[in-house]
């Protein structure tokens, strides 16, 4: 029997096949028409998630040989791409911290610093999910936060969908994790992505300190942003907390000392984190991330059942499909050809070509992956680029990547949002009223610390 999703199926087969038997339109070779025919397929597969995001990108990279836009060993090469290492690494790495239970060790620690009042709850629930954002998956964050928020909301005996503090509660909690995956390297596979496409293009990267730099700024505004506006439009109908730190009190209790291989755990975690601040450079973040990983194996903190329930191998078949389509959108001229044809009589100045990639980014990642909306748009970035518009491929990154994580209003948007939309403590018309406003200050930041911040640090925006 057919679902519901099917006819998106039979959509993205249709759309595909038009593509590829109309004209090729002029300054467009063949390949990269089968280029843009496959990426309008991907275009509508990830949108509409009709078959799992890795699979989607599977059949786009079997298809990049098929319809002769690239040889096959060239396409199935780039899985070999550096992020892709990253991204493996770093999953390893926040999966020692959870199986060891130090993830959860430092969120109920640092959320009994903040359980006085419901306002200072809040405020625990936003810092401590964008804290630990910054060091392991956002998603990672919003799985091991759920049970804990979740059983805050139960003491207090929230009512789902009609309590305000509930609504509170699991908002700050995904959009917490939001905020604080875009500031680091391992907050968001995105990033490690944009790196990757960039590297692919130019030879050029950024380092896990460089990133840090840049963006943390966002980060650190938002988070004070996410606290007041959710206060302001959720107002507590309560005024104690007591169960709710009671609960925290008794949590803490059952874990007890801190455990050997959790001390382990955090030894290799800050080695790690060193070395990518000090050595990434010359050694490579690829490299530091895999040998972190390694150690938590020699050390005998972590199991392979552990890496086998906590790795999301879907997500790193995906994103080397995404490197793969990304490059054939370069090679095959086809990035090119939509820069020329539908953006370049614009003629935007560098400044507003960056604020029209960021709102492009921002509006695509509320409704599909934000690694899709990295390979769909970073290589029609770099092509602006290449036609003199002023901006450093460096800026182009944290344009598309940055905005990219910023999703404040769908479940699909991201992992967090919907983890949080799961507890049906909220409907869709809360996030949605909030989110877009969040959205649009969350680019007005990003815009400000670009404009006025970046130029201090060398990333150039060119003139306009």
């Amino acid at each position: 029997m057919l679902n519901i999703k099917s006819p998106f199926i039979v959509l993205a087969v249709v759309v595909i096949l038009a593509i590829l038997l109309s004209p090729t339109p002029d300054g467009l070779t063949r390949q990269g028409q089968s280029a843009l025919a496959i990426l309008a397929m991907c275009f509508i597969l990830w949108t509409t998630a009709a078959i799992p995001l890795s699979v989607t990108s599977l059949v786009a990279i079997a298809l990049l040989p098929l319809l002769g836009v690239m040889r096959e060993g060239e396409a199935f090469s780039l899985f070999g791409n550096r992020a892709v290492f990253f991204i493996l690494g770093a999953f390893i790495l926040a999966g020692g911290m959870m199986a060891s239970g130090l993830s959860t060790r430092i969120a109920l620690l640092f959320l009994r610093r903040f359980d006085r009042s419901p306002k200072s709850l809040l405020s625990g629930i936003v810092l401590s999910c964008a804290f630990m954002a910054l060091w392991m998956p956002a998603h990672a964050v919003a799985a091991f936060m759920f049970p804990i928020v979740l059983e805050i909301a139960r003491a207090l005996d929230l009512r789902p969908r009609e309590s305000n503090y509930g609504k509170a509660l699991f908002l700050s909690m995904a959009w917490g994790c939001v905020v604080g995956g875009v500031a680091t390297l391992l907050g968001g596979a995105r990033n490690a992505l944009a790196i990757g496409i960039l590297a692919e293009k130019y030879g050029q990267s950024i380092s896990f300190t460089e990133w840090v730099v840049a963006v943390f700024p966002v980060t650190a505004i938002l988070v004070v942003v996410v606290h007041v506006v959710v206060f302001r439009f959720f107002k507590p109908e309560i005024d104690d907390v007591k169960p709710a730190r009671d609960v925290l009190e008794t949590k803490v209790g059952q874990l007890g000392a801190m455990s050997s291989t959790e001390k382990r755990v955090l030894a290799v975690m800050l080695v790690t984190v060193v070395f990518w601040v000090v050595f990434s450079g010359s050694l490579g973040l690829a490299t530091i991330a895999i040998m972190g990983a390694a150690a938590l194996f020699i050390i005998q903190a972590m199991t392979w059942h552990d890496v086998e329930k906590y790795v999301n191998w879907g997500v790193i078949l995906m994103y080397g499909g995404a490197i793969a389509l990304a490059k054939a959108l370069e090679i095959t001229g086809a990035a090119k050809w939509l820069v020329t044809s539908f953006l370049e009589p614009y003629r935007l100045g560098p400044f507003a070509l960056l604020a029209v990639i960021g709102l492009i980014s921002i509006i695509l990642t509320e409704a599909m992956s934000n690694a899709a909306v990295v390979a769909l748009v970073l290589p029609v970035a770099f092509e602006l680029l290449d036609a003199g518009k002023g901006l450093s491929p460096i800026a182009a990154v944290f344009a598309v990547a940055v905005p990219a994580g910023l999703a404040f209003t769908l479940p699909i948007g991201t992992p967090p949002n919907a983890i949080a939309y799961s507890a049906r403590y909220h409907r869709l018309r809360d996030s949605l009223r909030v989110g877009v406003l969040l959205n649009i200050i969350a680019l007005l930041t990003f815009l400000a610390v670009a404009r006025f911040y970046w130029p201090h640090l060398g990333i150039f925006l060119g003139d306009g």
